[in-house]
């Protein structure tokens, strides 16, 4: 699969965002080895409870901290102590800063001793971390998730890994513009409406439809969403439907062209005044793993498909151009950032049918 620097998105190999790395209950007090941004990396959980990730290679002699089962360290459970990993080549102890602060056989730590750390924030059930090429602090916030999760009457989400996909993370935003593939893959039977807006390192795609399945919103006999990514690996959406669902995609580059892919759903099964009975909870939980599908038959696609550096795009196809305009500004440093957004605002109607069928404009932003 082609690297970024073959579709000409910019400096960087690897985007600036935040990033998924792992569900929360993957993070334990036994060391894992991970890959991310072409980089071996370790997730642990220290004794306190706090997530952390460091780089994979003890810096004394180059062992991996994590691929290991025999060493005493080990063995005799002291590879986690406190929230400090030890290597359990030679009992080398980092803290949580990646600092070494104790070496067995010498009272002597050289200042040199360290381990690069990564910023790690645990939300929603699921561990982030921020990537900068740059080094530099976050210049947005970890989206909130609506404000749903945990909340009454919401169904938590199971983020369930979809695969590694030897392809470039693009190919999977590319779907935000792409309005021709929702009927043959997505099952969509008449489309009322599809539209980009672009605003800073933010794109929604609003799209109304009638579907083959029974996923409509009764009142209006239709599917309604409102689907933004915040930056390049995060995806939600907000669907109205039988069930109002809170979906989540997230993507994050293993290596240039391997991206792994996580999906989950929340779903409103009531207002969380009551318990929800077992049959609310089923259909709803039906309603999330529809949603995941339609999430697979994209995965289909992009696992069986080759690169598309230049679309032979049709106006009626949606805005690739103006999106991969947008999508460059994360390979970029800040300044040139800022200058695609500014090219990059604004908002695309590729179809809108509404008054033609008599829905309210409201159902996307005028």
């Amino acid at each position: 699969m082609s690297k970024a620097a073959d579709y000409g998105f910019g400096a960087f190999e690897f985007p600036r965002g935040w990033f998924m790395i792992a569900n929360a209950a993957e993070a334990t007090e036994t060391p894992a080895p991970v890959r991310f941004f072409g980089t071996d990396m370790v997730l642990y959980r220290g004794k306190s409870g706090k997530a952390h990730l460091v780089e994979a290679y003890c810096p004394h002699m180059g062992a991996h901290l994590a691929r290991n089962t025999t060493s005493y360290i080990v063995l005799d459970g002291e590879h986690v102590q406190g929230d400090s990993i030890r290597c359990p080549f030679h009992g080398w102890r980092f803290d949580e800063h990646g600092q070494c602060d104790h070496i067995p056989y010498s009272d002597f730590v050289p200042k040199a001793a360290c381990l690069k750390t990564y910023p790690v924030k645990e939300f929603a059930g699921i561990i982030w971390t921020w990537h900068d090429p740059e080094g530099l602090k976050p210049d947005y916030p970890l989206p909130d998730f609506g404000g749903h999760y945990g909340q009454p009457g919401w169904l938590k989400w199971d983020m369930i890994h979809l695969g590694d996909l030897d392809i470039h993370g693009c190919e999977i935003v590319d779907n935000m513009a792409d309005y021709g593939h929702m009927a043959p893959v997505h099952g969509s039977t008449e489309c009322i409406y599809f539209a980009n807006e672009f605003i800073g390192h933010v794109v929604h795609q609003y799209f109304g439809t009638r579907h083959r399945s029974a996923t409509a919103n009764p009142g209006i006999d239709m599917l309604v969403l409102d689907t933004w990514r915040t930056g390049p690996g995060i995806l939600e959406s907000d669907m109205l439907g039988v069930f109002n669902g809170f979906w989540l995609i997230a993507s994050t580059p293993i290596d240039d062209g391997l991206e792994r892919i996580w999906s989950g759903m929340m779903v409103k099964v009531n207002d969380g005044a009551v318990p929800a009975s077992e049959e609310d909870v089923a259909a709803a939980r039906a309603f999330a793993q529809n949603g995941i599908h339609g999430l697979g038959q994209d995965v289909e696609i992009w696992m069986n498909k080759r690169e598309c550096i230049n679309p032979m795009a049709l106006p009626a196809d949606g805005p690739y151009g103006r999106l991969r305009t947008w999508y460059r500004q994360f390979y970029n440093p800040r300044p040139k950032a800022a200058e695609l957004q500014q090219r990059s605002n604004g908002r695309t109607v590729t179809l809108d049918r509404r008054k033609e069928v008599g829905l309210q404009s409201e159902t996307f932003p005028a």
